[in-house]
């Protein structure tokens, strides 16, 4: 099942474009990661998603259902983190999470919420004395209020500590094995990369990658680095520049270098003895999620 789905949607500011023609197709179940440098319109997608704003032109569905008609149906069935949010003065951590049960109408404890997510010896601070790691813990409490279907987070680890984001992550596991959808926008590749199931990238309001990350990977020009320690470094490396799957070669000392494929482990090893080099030990690494982020959202 679709839970979002957009076709052509635009947003315009004047001569400015936010988003231009995005078609954009997120299942039921997945944690789908959105990203995209400051500007990207990252943002822009969630908010029409939400009917906060209108687009320009195209449509987005959520549920199935039209933000434009259907807005306050749509947000009763997610929990979402906003990218800054203002807290209400004087109001202590368990009222902002009592206050999201009661408008949701359910039955959640704050308390249990609160400790879900580190907060339950802070509960009765008021809440615009949090630090902006803290406050980013509330705002996920108050998201997970009522069981969501759609967790809409928008660069939900700003000011986090390094605790704070392994939480996160665990909670994001955590609802998306129970099947909730997870609509995950951030510009902290690492984090992204750590729990999204696939990842859409966004460059100048443009959708211009969207698949698994193992997918974008490959259709980079060299996807992994192999590192090979060998007993001697051969004179002669042709043979091994030779293979197919091997892009370059360098050396080291006591090393040899190259990018390659993730199939060529065994042509190159082999190789490597039959060239005498004595290997040793190998290590591979593969692209990264900043090297496809890099690679899709370089100026041409």
């Amino acid at each position: 099942m679709c839970v979002i789905e957009t076709d052509g949607l635009t947003k315009r500011y004047g001569d400015t474009v936010a988003l231009e023609s995005l078609d954009l197709r997120v299942e039921s179940g997945e944690v789908f990661g959105f990203l995209g440098p400051n500007g990207a319109g990252k943002s822009t997608t969630i908010d029409i998603l939400l009917d906060l704003i209108r687009p320009t032109s195209g449509s987005a569905s959520v549920f199935g259902l039209d933000p434009r008609t259907d807005g306050p149906a749509i947000r009763r069935r997610c929990g979402v983190v906003p990218d800054g949010c203002s807290m209400m003065p004087d109001w202590t951590g368990r009222d902002h999470v009592a206050f999201e049960i009661e408008s949701r109408g359910v039955d959640d404890d704050p308390d249990v919420l609160l400790e879900r997510v580190g907060l339950a010896d802070d509960a009765d601070r008021v809440a615009t004395d949090y630090s902006r790691g803290m406050t980013q813990r509330l705002l996920l409490a108050m998201a997970l209020a009522g069981d969501p279907d759609l967790l809409i987070l928008d660069e939900p680890s700003t000011g986090l500590d390094p605790n704070g984001v392994e939480l996160m992550q665990e909670i994001i596991r955590e609802r998306a094995d129970a099947g909730t959808t997870v609509f995950f926008s951030s510009h902290l590749l690492a984090q992204v990369e750590a729990v999204c199931d696939r990842v859409g990238i966004l460059r100048d309001g443009n959708l211009v990658a969207v698949d698994d990350l193992e997918t974008l990977r490959s259709g980079l020009a060299t996807s992994t680095t192999m590192r090979v320690t060998v007993e001697r470094v051969p004179d002669d490396l042709s043979p091994l520049s030779a293979l197919e799957s091997v892009a370059s070669v360098r050396t080291g000392e006591g090393t040899i270098v190259l990018e390659c494929s993730e199939n060529a482990t065994v042509d190159v090893l082999t190789t490597l003895e039959d060239l005498g080099a004595g290997p040793q030990d190998f290590d591979l690494e593969t692209a990264s999620l900043q090297d496809v982020f890099s690679e899709y959202t370089a100026t041409a």
